[in-house]
């Protein structure tokens, strides 16, 4: 009898990541501070790269606001760092005698190429108490999803309590949510995906590689990693497809689901089809969910 357990299933996960273009790294092997969440010397060198029109003083200026964001609690931070993510980094220096003020910018959305991705398992933080994510993505080092896995093989593992495992990193080790986009529950036979904010029922699944296909009778792992983690797609959703929305019960991160995402790449190239045709774009139906 074949058994499958969770190293394996890491390992799995770990191939299909390189498949797809992403450095895979082993946690231990790395040289670094437990005590810092971020990937140091990664998130250095990116910053400086993607912006190398700017001086080293705006470079070190936007590094230290990122590795000090003190705005409350874990959900303040994190809705800082999707701001500076998705817009740019304010930061001030002195050029020629005079203050400039400028935008450092954390990601390059539209040359995918320029960006450092990264998989990374068994990533040790410490804070509260010294916690190990099987898997971390990391884009130009700053660590953008987790990834809590379980065994497949066998039954009690089921991807809930992944998702307990997550809630309880939340308590132990918050500072590295800082830099969350979202994360990620599975046990192969289940994946679903979730903001720091969403409850266990408002994970969910990824369907679809293309937005075409379905997987429609359960999703396989390569199905929604391929479809979500794809490098432009990964891109895509962390600029345009995540957001903070205000409510009276407490903000809500929300991450765009599958038919959601699809739906408006769809209206948005229909719309363009339009401006350049008939005038004519039709009738986008939007439901919750």
């Amino acid at each position: 009898m074949l058994v499958f357990s969770e190293d394996s299933y890491e390992k799995a996960l770990l191939s299909l990541f390189e498949g797809m273009g992403y450095q895979v790294q082993y946690g231990p092997d790395i040289e670094r501070d437990y005590t810092i969440p971020e990937y140091t010397d990664v998130l250095e060198t990116s910053i400086g790269r993607l912006n190398s029109n700017l001086p080293d003083a705006a470079i070190s200026e936007a590094i230290k606001k990122l590795k000090n964001i003190d705005s409350g609690d874990a959900i303040r931070k994190n809705e800082k760092l999707m701001d500076y993510l998705q817009n740019g980094v304010e930061v001030s220096y002195y050029a020629n005698g005079e203050v400039k003020h400028d935008l450092v910018y954390l990601a390059d959305f539209e040359h995918v190429e320029m960006n450092d991705f990264r998989a990374v398992n068994q990533w040790t933080f410490v804070e509260k108490s010294e916690k190990r994510a099987d898997i971390i993505v990391f884009l130009n080092g700053l660590p953008i999803v987790l990834l809590e896995l379980k065994s497949p093989s066998r039954e009690e593992a089921v991807a809930s309590n992944a998702y307990k495992q997550i809630r309880n990193y939340l308590l132990e080790i918050p500072s590295i949510f800082t830099y969350n986009v979202f994360c990620v529950m599975s046990d192969m036979a289940c994946s679903k995906a979730g903001t720091i904010t969403a409850k266990e029922d408002r994970y969910m699944e990824w369907k679809t590689k293309d937005g075409v296909k379905l997987s429609t009778d359960f999703v396989d792992y390569d199905t929604f990693f391929e479809g979500m983690f794809q490098k432009e797609r990964l891109l895509d959703l962390s600029k345009n497809f995540t957001c903070f929305s205000k409510e009276e019960k407490g903000d809500a991160k929300i991450l765009a689901a599958y038919h959601q995402y699809f739906a408006v790449k769809k209206a948005v190239e229909r719309t363009v089809s339009a401006t350049n045709g008939d005038g004519k774009i039709g009738v986008f139906w939007h439901t919750q969910g």
